[in-house]
């Protein structure tokens, strides 16, 4: 590892560390405010909790870093290159391949289908055996997954043709306001905290790269104007393809 490294992660780790305990400060301090002068209760095991706020703010900074030196760089880095070499269909089934393969690995996401697998379960939809809940939460997690990878090609062919954003979005929950009147009112809110949980810390990061350095790499294109808007794509397709999932499956 080189000096210059060295100096160039400690220095982002450094401020890292900063920028997570100020946004940290404000939740601690309503939390310990409501625990000391509302419920008027010294903290439970306090030594644990300090302990705990210690590595989540360790955890922060490190994945700051990790995002500032390492996914972004590569995600912008990957799409310039597929923009360079001219490949359509290449670049496409890298953004489908990106996009799908992030979402599966959510942990938000592997969480939810969970609880909703079991909560079907529970309403007797599906078998209450410990193989039906995990086929049918696999299930879900695949549906979304594929939905994020649609979403990504909608907005890679969105940056390299100019289409606007504001009607992609109007269209797309015009369609899922129409899905929610048909699908089984069981699924709904599944799918719509679906559509929530799949932009999170793995798919975020270099879906964002991929947006903006298309963006940067095409000629008229705006990073600002055109570069976002994959993640607002990442987030209505898995309300429309999990509604879907419960027409087929219920």
């Amino acid at each position: 590892m080189s000096a210059s490294f060295t100096y160039k992660f400690m220095a982002a780790l450094g401020r890292a560390l900063l920028g997570a305990c100020r946004d940290l400060a404000p939740i601690i301090g309503v939390i310990a405010g409501f625990q000391l002068l509302v419920l008027r209760q010294p903290f439970p095991e306090l030594l644990s909790v300090l302990a705990g706020l210690g590595l989540v703010v360790l955890g922060l900074a490190l994945f700051v870093v990790g995002l500032e030196i390492g996914l972004f760089p590569l995600g912008e880095a990957l799409a310039e290159e597929f923009a360079r070499k001219g490949s359509l269909f290449w670049l496409l089934l890298f953004a489908f391949a990106l996009g799908a393969g992030t979402t599966v690995a959510e942990p938000a996401l592997i969480a939810v289908t969970r609880e909703g697998a079991a909560a079907v379960a529970e309403a007797g939809l599906i078998p209450d055996l410990p193989s039906s809940v995990d086929r049918y939460a696999l299930g879900v997690r695949l549906t979304v997954a594929l939905s994020v990878g649609a979403a990504i090609v909608v907005g890679v062919l969105r940056i390299l043709r100019g289409w606007p954003l504001p009607l992609l979005i109007v269209g797309g929950y015009v369609l899922v306001m129409l899905m929610t009147l048909f699908a089984p009112h069981e699924i709904v809110g599944l799918a719509y905290d679906s559509g929530g949980v799949t932009t999170s810390t793995v798919t975020v990061p270099l879906v964002t790269a991929l947006g903006v350095g298309l963006a940067r790499t095409i000629r008229g294109r705006d990073p600002l104007t055109d570069g976002f808007g994959l993640i607002a794509l990442a987030s209505l397709t898995p309300m429309i393809f999990v509604m879907l999932f419960g027409l087929i499956v219920h």
